[in-house]
Formats: C-alpha cells, sequence, structure tokens
C-alpha cells in the first residue's frame, strides 16, 4: 500500500477552517478569544458540566486537577496502571508518590477491589490516599458506579482520565462528567482534535476559576505583572479552539464511525478461534477510539501480536501494542503497586489497529487482509 495508513489520524470537517479564518480575519491570534469561549461552552454543555477550561494539553489538565483539588508532595495518588504514562506523569511534578492500581478483565479499566485494598493498607500505614486518577481505556468506560462509591465511602475525590472516552458514556452518563474534576485530551490522535490540547471539566466553579487564573501565569488584577501565586503557560490559543469548535459539530458522526470500525474488524476477525475484542456491558457506550484486538497465546503462541505489528509494518500499516502498563516503567519501578496480572496479560497478548474515522471501508478491508494471512497461514 502507497499511502500510510495511520492508527489514528486526524479527521478535518468543513467548519474547522472557517472559524481558524476568522480568527485571522480578526486579528484573534493570541491566546484567548471568542473561539476559547464557545468552544469551552460546547465542551460542558455536551458534557452537562458547569465549566470547561482549555488548555494546551491533557496533561496539563491533569496536572492542573491535581493542584485543584489540593495535592501536596508526600500525599498518596492512587493511579490506574494499565493507561499512557501521561495520566501518572503530574502525579511526580507534584511530590506526589503514585500508587498503581491494576484492572479487572471486563473493561481493563481499574480494578475496583484492589482500590478498595489498597485504599484500606494506606489508611492502616497511616495516610489516606488523597486522589483516585482512573482512566477510560481506549475509549471503554470504567465501571464508575463502584469507583464513585468508593470514593464516597472513603471520602477520596476522582480525578476522571476520560483523554481516551470523549463520546462515551456509562448510564447514558458522559464520560467526562463523573470525576470531582475530570480531564479531555484533543491531541492529534484523539477522536476529536484541536491539533493539540485539553481541558479540565468540572462542577466545581471555584476550580474552575482558579484553572483559569492559574493557567495563564497566575497575573493578578493589577496595572502592572503581578504574581502571588506559580502560575503556568497551560491556555489554549485562540486559533486551536477555533479547530476545536468545528471538531465538537462532528464528534457525534466521528463516534459513529469509529464504531462501525470496529464493527468490521468483529466481523471479519472475532469468528477465529483464538482472537477477541474489547467488549462493552450493559451499562456502557463506548467511541471505540481504538478497536483493540487480543490473540490467545494459547492458539498462536507467544508474539503474535508483535508478529502481526512487524507484517503490518511491511505493508505501510500502523498499529501497536497495547498500552505497557506503569507498573512495568522503569521511571516507576519503585512504586508502590496492586497486582492481579490482568495488564500485564493484555500488554502481551493485545494489539491497537488503525481506528482512524477518515478511514474507508477499502482500507480496513485491506489492514483487515494483512492480517488474515497472518493468523492463518
Amino acid at each position: 500500500m502507497n499511502n500510510r495508513v495511520w492508527l489514528s489520524s486526524p479527521h478535518m470537517g468543513e467548519k474547522e477552517k472557517e472559524y481558524v479564518s476568522e480568527a485571522f480575519l480578526t486579528n484573534w491570534v493570541a491566546p484567548l478569544g471568542p473561539n476559547v469561549d464557545i468552544f469551552e461552552r460546547q465542551l460542558s454543555d455536551y458534557l452537562g458540566v458547569k465549566g470547561a477550561v482549555s488548555l494546551n494539553s491533557g496533561t496539563a489538565a491533569l496536572h492542573l486537577s491535581l493542584i485543584s483539588i489540593g495535592i501536596k508532595p508526600g500525599d498518596v495518588v492512587l493511579c490506574q496502571s494499565f493507561t499512557f504514562a501521561a495520566s501518572a506523569f503530574p502525579i511526580v511534578y507534584m511530590g506526589a508518590n503514585p500508587v498503581f492500581i491494576d484492572s479487572e478483565q471486563d473493561t481493563w479499566n481499574m480494578d475496583t477491589v484492589l482500590l478498595e485494598k489498597a485504599i484500606v493498607e494506606s489508611i492502616e500505614k497511616g495516610q489516606k490516599p488523597a486522589a483516585i486518577i482512573v482512566v477510560h481505556l481506549y475509549g471503554m468506560p470504567a465501571k464508575m458506579d463502584s469507583i464513585v462509591s468508593i470514593s464516597d465511602k472513603y471520602q477520596i475525590p476522582i480525578i476522571e482520565d476520560a483523554a481516551e472516552a470523549l463520546g462515551s458514556s456509562y448510564h447514558n452518563k458522559k464520560c467526562g462528567s463523573f470525576g470531582d474534576v475530570s480531564i479531555v485530551s484533543f491531541n492529534g490522535n484523539k477522536i476529536i482534535t484541536t491539533s493539540g490540547g485539553g481541558a479540565l471539566i468540572s462542577n466545581n466553579e471555584d476550580w474552575i476559576q482558579k484553572t483559569r487564573h492559574l493557567s495563564a501565569q497566575a497575573k493578578d488584577a493589577a496595572p502592572y505583572y503581578l504574581h502571588t501565586q506559580i502560575g503556568y503557560n497551560y491556555r489554549m490559543s485562540n486559533i486551536c479552539a477555533g479547530i476545536g469548535r468545528g471538531q465538537m459539530e462532528v464528534l457525534q458522526h466521528r463516534v459513529a464511525r469509529r464504531r462501525e470500525i470496529f464493527e468490521l474488524y468483529v466481523k471479519e476477525l472475532g469468528n477465529i478461534e483464538g482472537v477477541s475484542f474489547q467488549k462493552e456491558n450493559e451499562a456502557s457506550f463506548s467511541n471505540r477510539w481504538l478497536t483493540t484486538m487480543l490473540l490467545d497465546e494459547e492458539k498462536f503462541g507467544i508474539g503474535m501480536n508483535d508478529n502481526i505489528r512487524i507484517e503490518l509494518e511491511k505493508c505501510n500499516i500502523e498499529s501497536r501494542p497495547l498500552w505497557k502498563p506503569l507498573h512495568q516503567q522503569p521511571v516507576f519501578e519503585n512504586c508502590v503497586r496492586y497486582i492481579n496480572g490482568v495488564s500485564d496479560k493484555l500488554f502481551s497478548t493485545g494489539i491497537c489497529l488503525p481506528s482512524g474515522s477518515n478511514n474507508d471501508n477499502e482500507v480496513i478491508d485491506t489492514v483487515i487482509n494483512q492480517i488474515k494471512k497472518v493468523i492463518l497461514k
């Protein structure tokens, strides 16, 4: 195949260019501006929350989430292990200590039994955890009813990492609206993009205002530059927010197409012995940000997922392993972890397949046929 097939590339609609052009024509090219205001309203209205602050990355949103809830050096923060490292890096920025919680088998997200065990044991040691960071992996909602119940029981705030889950829902409630504070990502590979960016979401209006202040270098009201707090250069530009405005208008179409692509993979590959896919339960609606496939080691032997990745790359098709669990990452080797083996197994047997909504059926068929050549030979 001559043209590269990407795992998940940006997919522009009709309006993005118009909103960006408006910014140029009115000279709103500096940070903040009308596009930012409208984009934030779109986000908060869509998610059904009181406020959203657009930022230059999802990582910045996580950092400011930790600041909002008052994380201090030495605090314990419980974090899902099966996720991208950016879910945990801001904990370290704060001088706090990440404790990693493994996944349960159904959704691949935070195991609630291990979560409660970690809380109880931490309290017994004299330090109640200060926050829980839960992730909706690949757009699949975590079991938020159980996680919220544990959060309420022990009075520990939830930071909801919905970076991969805009457009997903759990019991008809949008992912990104469960946390005491939540984040979404608009990185170039996400279901919608602002070229790079993220947002902090919350119903706590004080936290929203605090985030607006800190993300714009914490400039106090004065005729000169006055700073009584440490600030950050984290705000999203009016240009990027213009892209986001247009992307929000097509979000539901992008979700629908990603779900169609998932169904194409399942139809053609799901009946092959030893092949399985991430499943929704009755409470969940996934945006299917990435289609992920597991290869049973008893059927195919060890390393079939990597064999597929290598053969697809020969055809100029991008794929990648599932996330390497954070408890396996060298940078976190000394961190406390509660492990059951689920994420280790998923990492060793899984692969992410091209899922971008701008791929037509012919492209997906090509990927499927290449996979069949590998696993059926």
